[in-house]
């Protein structure tokens, strides 16, 4: 039973029910700090750092990871989803905000890249699960090709680059460039991944 406070159900109803939804919304912050701690610590420390570490970057305790995520694959899932989200949102801002079209796509292919450093250590992890491993690789493709779509055509219309690139080969094209970047101070991916953006466009 749920105590009214001696406040009877007849008046002041409306007052009560805000209380869950503030802290739906403070559980919501607090879920999407801890989820970008673990993307940074992911990042700075790969996928096996400590928890107890992700738990000092978001400034809360172990338990309140854990109970949000249970399971260290919960939390990779969740972080992998919750970069991908970032991503596929800020390409329609970067199309609104940039001077050109072949300027956004060139800005998201560059957050692109930085998301591919987390997405690769991340799938990674999921590898042994097959089923998990694959169904995020679909969500990836089916939340992320469309923007780079969309950016590709809008840079078309505007005559600024060649009609022929396609969205799925250009992405799969720059995680090649990507591929054991992190793990060669030498090779500057994103110094060729942005001389082929810069090679779309119409001379």
């Amino acid at each position: 039973m749920v105590d009214t406070g001696g406040v009877s159900s007849g008046s002041a109803g409306p007052v009560e029910p805000a209380r869950p939804r503030r802290q739906r919304a403070d559980a919501q912050r607090n879920e999407q700090a801890l989820l970008e701690a673990a993307a940074a610590a992911f990042v700075a420390s790969g996928v096996d750092v400590p928890v107890r570490d992700i738990a000092t970057r978001a400034g809360v305790g172990v338990g309140t990871i854990y109970r949000h995520f249970p399971t260290r694959s919960d939390l990779i899932v969740a972080v992998f989803r919750h970069q991908v989200e970032a991503c596929a949102d800020a390409g329609p801002t970067m199309l609104t905000e940039s001077a050109t079209a072949h300027a956004a796509l060139a800005r998201w292919v560059d957050l692109f890249v930085d998301f591919l450093v987390t997405k690769h250590g991340l799938a990674g992890a999921l590898q042994s699960d097959a089923a998990a491993f694959h169904a995020l690789h679909d969500y990836f493709l089916g939340r992320l090709v469309p923007v780079c779509t969309e950016l590709l055509a809008a840079a078309v219309t505007a005559g600024e680059i060649r009609p022929e690139v396609d969205a799925y080969q250009l992405m799969r094209g720059v995680g090649n460039l990507c591929v054991g970047a992190d793990a060669d101070p030498r090779y500057d991916a994103r110094r060729l991944v942005g001389l082929l953006i810069a090679g779309l466009r119409v001379s």
